[in-house]
């Protein structure tokens, strides 16, 4: 009898893949350690202004020097990077004659980081790795040099993915390059530094790891996804799985117990330390399973803000912080997104504290999505586009800016169009008024 494996034309397979890891106090005291049995003997240090002028970097700064590693830093890294400011850090990768990279800060100093060494290694175009239709969707043509990321936000995950976003200003749109070659080597993780973050910064980015696990658990499921004709070609975000969904639902009823406890109390030890444990487990999750429409959404959220600015950010110019341009979306996302799933998301309520009692598999959207109002309200960050600056005339731009992020759209458990794009940033507007 012959074998009819080849008949198969949906996935069957999925793969796991992570950054080691080292987290608790104390863990950047391992640095210098850790780099020499990576090989490294010249660091190039990624960095913004703010940190640069902190006790993380002065940590990492004693374990180089005290390990003899040669090192430079650049520390003008900028918050949500545009793409203006990336040569910049590029030249400096490339001049610097670096065997290793080190990030220490957000996502967004961890990302430039990822995105310097890329250049600096394989030249070419700002939009040649940057994924169809913005980008020419090139693969990262080979392994890049070792890479440590230190974060100090607990959010963004960055240190566990391949995935590095910044802002294409001249499409009024964030993009990204997605490869797993840009994982880092080592993710150095010490949740004592969030102490000194500010509690919108703490809610940004808390908000960006609950959405993070929620989109990753509600994804569409890898055994959807179109077999590769070969291994290298299986997307790193394959789809909800086995491995991220573990992931996911730790993370989720972590951000459920903690969330709120670390934005209000920034000496909550206990809090902020679980929120970093969150972000990490969010982290390899969806970096294994990829997000889906709330992220989609906010790649054009923040990508056409006017002139909202946000406390405990840089003011110079506008700026909606990553976090809070993913979250205004999502209760509008996953009421839809129940209708494919609901026991899924009366499942995900649950591990964000609500109450489900008595609720039927027609209450799982509702359910969730109050559930996300609550939180937002809790944390004080703005209920709805409206608070942002967006109105009723807005919704086709926006709509337009998300449609194209392929890489996410497509990883959504339900087809979208144009015009449900601009129906789920309408259920966005105002979550004062809507039901």
């Amino acid at each position: 009898m012959g074998c009819a494996h080849g008949l198969v034309d949906h996935e069957t397979m999925f793969s796991m893949d992570a950054s080691a890891i080292t987290f608790g106090r104390g863990a950047l005291g391992e640095l210098g350690a850790r780099l020499l049995e990576l090989g490294a003997r010249r660091v190039g240090v990624f960095t913004d202004p703010r940190v640069a002028r902190l006790p993380p970097l002065e940590a990492a700064r004693a374990s180089l020097s005290s390990a003899g590693i040669d090192f430079a830093i650049y520390d003008a890294c900028h918050v949500e990077p545009k793409d203006r400011y990336l040569p910049d850090a590029i030249s400096f990768a490339r001049e610097g004659a670096f065997d290793a990279y080190l990030s220490v800060g957000g996502g967004s100093s961890i990302d430039t980081c990822k995105l310097a060494s890329l250049h600096a290694t394989y030249p070419a175009d700002l939009l040649a790795y940057v994924n169809a239709p913005l980008g020419e969707g090139r693969p990262v043509p080979g392994p890049l040099p070792p890479h440590v990321a230190c974060p100090t936000t607990s959010g963004t995950g960055s240190e566990c993915t391949g995935i590095a976003v910044f802002d294409l200003a001249s499409r009024r749109v964030k993009t990204a390059v997605a490869s797993r070659r840009l994982r880092p080597s080592l993710a150095l993780v010490d949740p004592g530094f969030t102490r000194t973050l500010p509690s919108e910064v703490v809610a940004a980015s808390g908000f960006d790891v609950l959405c993070h696990a929620l989109e990753s658990f509600t994804a569409r499921s890898f055994l959807r996804r179109p077999r590769p004709g070969s291994p290298e070609r299986r997307p790193m975000s394959q789809g909800k799985n086995p491995w991220s969904d573990m992931g996911s639902l730790e993370a989720l009823r972590l951000a459920g117990r903690y969330l709120e406890r670390a934005v209000r109390d920034e000496g909550d030890d206990e809090a902020r330390e679980g929120l970093s444990w969150a972000a990490t487990l969010a982290g390899i999750a969806f970096g294994n399973a990829g997000v889906h429409l709330p992220h989609a959404m906010s790649y054009s959220v923040a990508g056409l803000v006017r002139d909202y600015r946000s406390s405990g950010y840089p003011g110079e110019e506008p700026l909606v912080p990553h976090g809070v341009s993913v979250v205004v979306s999502a209760p509008s996302v996953f009421r839809r997104t129940a209708l494919e799933a609901p026991g899924l998301h009366l499942q995900a309520a649950v591990a964000l504290g609500a109450d489900v009692r008595g609720a039927s598999p027609g209450d799982a959207g509702p359910v969730l999505g109050e559930r996300l109002v609550a939180l937002m309200r809790a944390c004080r960050v703005p209920l709805g586009l409206s608070a942002l600056g967006y109105g009723e005339a807005d919704l086709a731009p926006l709509a337009r800016g998300a449609i194209v992020q392929k890489r996410l759209v497509d990883n959504a458990p339900f087809a979208v169009d144009e015009e449900a794009m601009r129906a789920l940033f309408a259920g966005a507007l105002d979550y004062e008024v809507t039901p």
